[in-house]
């Protein structure tokens, strides 16, 4: 005696039955197919082995290594940084009453922050070799820092610009002479012009 497939023995009869039976499959429950013997259908065994290498290996994994490689580009220093600042303005926008953000203890006027004393001079000295130091922002605050840190720099006379012109004289003899022609001639129009001051 056979007994006619229905919902409780048959799970592929309702499409949504079936998904389920696709997800407890995929979480190693065969129950679903063990109406059918294997033997009889190696069309099932055949499916079984394709959808395990498929879903269960080819695309985990590759859902897997999507995942690492996105979270090695955004892992840097800088954007944590962005996003943290842009929560920190959403949550004080939107997310605040009025009386707190008046609160000193959370909006103090004034921010103290800790810099390795070491790695800011190395900072500040490759910043002027690279020649991004002397920006008209913050003159007070950049010669004090200088100060403090006891570096050296002025930039009237900037090794940068010195080694830049030993490059380009290094390179061009012609170039050599017309500088040191140059220069001679600013110094003979400085000395005239101050016998002339003179007079």
């Amino acid at each position: 005696m056979f007994q006619i497939p229905d919902k409780n023995t048959n799970m592929f009869i309702d499409i949504r039955t079936s998904l389920f039976a696709m997800y407890l499959f995929l979480t190693g429950d065969s129950s679903a197919l063990s109406n059918w013997p294997y033997a009889d259908n190696p069309s099932i065994a055949i499916l079984i082995v394709l959808f395990s290498l498929l879903i269960v290996i080819y695309l985990m994994n590759l859902l897997i290594g999507l995942l690492s490689n996105a979270i090695e580009e955004d892992n840097n220093r800088v954007s944590y940084l962005m996003q943290k600042a842009e929560i920190l303005a959403e949550i004080e926008l939107f997310y605040l009453l009025p009386h707190q953000r008046r609160w000193q203890t959370w909006f103090p006027e004034v921010i103290h922050y800790y810099a390795d004393v070491d790695k800011t001079r190395i900072e500040i000295k490759r910043l002027i070799k690279d020649g991004e130091w002397d920006t008209k922002e913050f003159t007070e605050m950049r010669e004090k820092l200088l100060k403090e840190l006891q570096i050296k720099h002025n930039p009237i006379d900037d090794e940068v610009i010195l080694e830049k012109l030993e490059k380009l004289t290094s390179n061009d003899d012609n170039l050599e002479k017309e500088i040191r022609g140059i220069s001679i001639n600013l110094q003979k129009l400085l000395k005239s012009e101050l016998y002339h001051d003179q007079v």
